[in-house]
């Protein structure tokens, strides 16, 4: 398996946080931290959060944004898109889109960790219009259809 490589800058604003780091060797995620000094959300509040990095990303790999399951479960905060995901020709702010699921607010402090990134490959398959589909034992049949083992 060949190794990647992701580059990252920070933004004049955010010269002493560290980079996106993993918290144990075998760790998949890498986590990201709060740029900005205080950010409070109100229960059931959504806000975009900095990070004060930029990124660039190999052609073919995408970076999947995803919640911090110590957040989730202690403060219910999560991601609404999660994962999401951030191309590779994305050279903006990374930010995070925060959602206090909680009954009480929450403040995020600078340095915080607040989400984790994925780096994963991806085709990118050619889309054809077709007359007709193969057909398979399963059909049409979703949502519950194959049963429950």
């Amino acid at each position: 398996m060949t190794s990647l490589t992701v580059r990252f800058t920070r933004l004049p604003s955010n010269p002493d946080l560290p980079l996106p780091e993993r918290a144990t060797p075998h760790a998949a995620g890498y986590d990201v931290r709060c740029a900005e000094t205080s950010v409070t959300l109100a229960p059931g509040e959504i806000r975009l959060v900095g990070t004060g990095l930029q990124m660039e990303i190999p052609e073919g790999v995408e970076c999947q944004v995803r919640p911090r399951s110590g957040l989730a479960l202690k403060h219910g905060i999560t991601l609404p898109n999660s994962p999401g995901t951030i191309d590779p020709d994305y050279r903006g702010e990374l930010r995070i889109i925060m959602q206090n699921l909680g009954r009480e607010p929450v403040t995020l402090g600078r340095g915080e960790r607040i989400a984790q990134l994925v780096f994963a490959r991806f085709e990118a398959p050619a889309i054809l219009l077709a007359e007709t589909l193969s057909e398979t034992g399963r059909g049409t049949g979703g949502f519950g259809s194959t049963g429950v083992s």
